[in-house]
């Protein structure tokens, strides 16, 4: 059974998370659509994300994925997603109703994304590294997916790509919901744990894992959203370039979903801490060689670091994952999981709104090397991990 799931859950994941990223795609023609003003595209954006971290912080607090079985909570959680996501459809739409629909879509999302990890832990005691590798490499590619669709720009309609969303969504909630009943380690909560999040933090172990995962995402978002702009700097800066900004901001993104895999598979040979540490620590790298080889490298070599960064800065994201999950309570396994979600998610909006402030102030070569501060603090949180995580990152 447990050979069918994985793809399985990897499916669904790419489905119900592609109302998250692929929305963006079409943000501006939904704007327009509906004369909003230009304001209102950064309200739209940050609705979505906002609601999943309201969402997460929720779905912790009442432990719902420990308490219910993980596969319905997926299930219901895609379908109202799915529904939700299909609102700025209907005519008649305000700002306030379209900021509502993406909240709630976001909400959602709490029952999707981390609820996901913790089907895939329940199956996958062993060998989790390289499970949650294919997990993430999914999202990651749901992520990349709104750049393919801006190089098909004028192609697709704008309501058109959120009914396509929406489906997909409503049939990755029904493949869990039907095909994948609970996991054989699934260990279930009984109550709301109202001190869930400190009752997580009081391990050492799972204190390490979680700063790691949040010094990788001060960087991941941050260098995910300023791709596209800093690709378009480089081509006005060789005048004679003319680059398909799109596809390439896919490529380079997309690129860490094989990343992710890569790293499950390393993971097993080599330890999960290990290769998630080296990681985190050539992806610190890439952010401080960036000035260097924007200034002055040619384009091959330039679009080469590039793509090795979209590489290493995703790589480590299933393996923190896998930590905080082997060093938990495997009665608040979700609930951690999703815990550390919702924090991470979280510093990745303080991490894009400080750049973003900074980039009013000096050009955007010049900021990249501060999110090398992640995974600096990522490394050292991670640097001292007892005997017992070693032995742990070894299964």
């Amino acid at each position: 059974m447990s050979r069918s799931v994985l793809p399985l859950i990897v499916l669904a994941q790419f489905c119900c998370t592609s109302v998250w990223f692929a929305g963006n795609a079409v943000m501006t023609d939904m704007v327009a659509a509906y004369s909003l003003g230009p304001a209102a595209l950064g309200s739209l954006t940050s609705a979505i994300q906002f609601g999943f971290i309201c969402g997460t912080l929720v779905f912790a607090i009442l432990a719902i994925a420990d308490r219910f079985s993980p596969s319905r909570v997926f299930m219901v959680s895609a379908l109202v997603a799915a529904g939700m996501n299909v609102c700025p459809t209907v005519e008649g739409n305000t700002l306030a109703t379209l900021l509502v629909s993406r909240f709630v879509t976001g909400f959602c999302l709490a029952g999707i994304y981390p609820v996901g990890m913790k089907i895939a832990s329940d199956y996958f005691d062993k060998g989790l590294g390289r499970s949650l590798g294919y997990l993430v490499g999914a999202l990651v590619l749901g992520t990349a997916f709104p750049h393919l669709l801006r190089s098909f720009e004028g192609v697709l309609p704008w309501r058109f790509v959120f009914v396509l969303t929406s489906g997909i969504a409503a049939i990755g909630g029904l493949l869990i919901g039907v095909l994948v009943p609970d996991g054989p380690h699934r260990r279930s909560g009984q109550r709301p744990e109202l001190m869930a999040f400190t009752q997580v933090f009081q391990k050492q172990d799972f204190r390490r894992a979680a700063f790691g995962y949040f010094g990788h995402m001060w960087e991941l978002y941050t260098f995910w959203a300023f791709v596209p702009l800093l690709i378009t700097a480089y081509s006005l800066q060789q005048a004679s370039l003319s680059l398909n900004v799109p596809l390439l901001s896919f490529g380079i993104i997309a690129v860490g979903g094989v990343a992710c895999v890569l790293g499950g598979y390393l993971s097993e040979r080599f330890g999960v801490r290990s290769v998630a540490r080296s990681a985190l620590s050539l992806s610190g790298i890439c952010c401080l060689l960036l000035p260097v080889f924007f200034l002055l490298a040619p384009l091959p070599l330039f679009l080469t670091l590039l793509f090795f960064w979209g590489m290493v800065v995703v790589m480590d994201s299933p393996l923190f994952s896998t930590l905080v999950a082997q060093s938990a309570d495997p009665s608040l396994k979700g609930t951690a999981l999703t815990i550390v979600n919702c924090l991470g998610f979280g510093l990745t909006i303080v991490s894009i709104q400080l750049l973003s402030y900074l980039l009013k102030q000096v050009e955007v070569i010049w900021i990249y090397p501060l999110l090398a501060m992640g995974p600096l603090l990522g490394v050292i949180a991670t640097s001292s991990a007892s005997n017992r995580l070693r032995k742990a990152n070894v299964n």
